[in-house]
């Protein structure tokens, strides 16, 4: 589940993470890793709730509320994700084919070195692109396979979509071709 929203209960003993369950169930009593950038941390669900009620089983598609203990409320925050211990990793690098906005909807030239703003999930993270050999720049209409280096870790798998800015405004979208190992 991508976090999206945090609040911390009860003096801070209980944090509260929001968001919408990716793919398989989460039961209160079960062990999850709180995984992408500002680190990882492990914690217990003690309830899950939905529209105000407490409910026993949380499934793909829902949108919940996880009430955890374990963590520290700063160890949660926006864009990280709760999974099962050991089934996903966060990544800093990746390579991806993007596509750029035309320039009336705010693309702009983006050449290797640039600094752009990646939107995956419920996380915005810092990356420098890098483009392919032969290639100097990709204008406004166009698509190319580039290599992102980001200063961050996040949760990533192989054809997971994305949105990016370029000096402050939407410059495009991409989708994972590949990780690394």
């Amino acid at each position: 589940m991508p976090v999206d929203d945090v609040f911390c209960l009860r003096q801070g003993r209980v944090v509260m993470a929001t968001g919408r369950i990716e793919r398989g169930r989460a039961h209160q009593g079960d062990v999850v890793e709180i995984i992408g950038p500002g680190g990882n941390a492990t914690a217990r669900i003690a309830g899950i709730e939905m529209n105000c009620a407490s409910i026993g089983e949380a499934r793909a598609g829902m949108n919940v509320g996880v009430r955890l203990r374990g963590v520290a409320a700063d160890a949660v925050r926006r864009g990280q994700v709760l999974a099962t211990p050991g089934s996903v990793s966060a990544r800093s690098g990746f390579t991806a084919d993007i596509t750029l906005l035309s320039e009336e909807q705010g693309g702009a030239d983006v050449a290797s070195g640039d600094r752009l703003c990646f939107y995956v999930r419920t996380a915005a993270v810092w990356g420098t692109v890098t483009l392919p050999e032969g290639a100097d720049v990709v204008r406004p209409l166009h698509g190319a396979e580039v290599t992102v280096a980001l200063e961050e870790p996040v949760v990533l798998q192989h054809g997971q979509s994305f949105a990016f800015r370029h000096r402050g405004r939407a410059a495009g979208s991409g989708i994972v071709t590949h990780l690394p190992r």
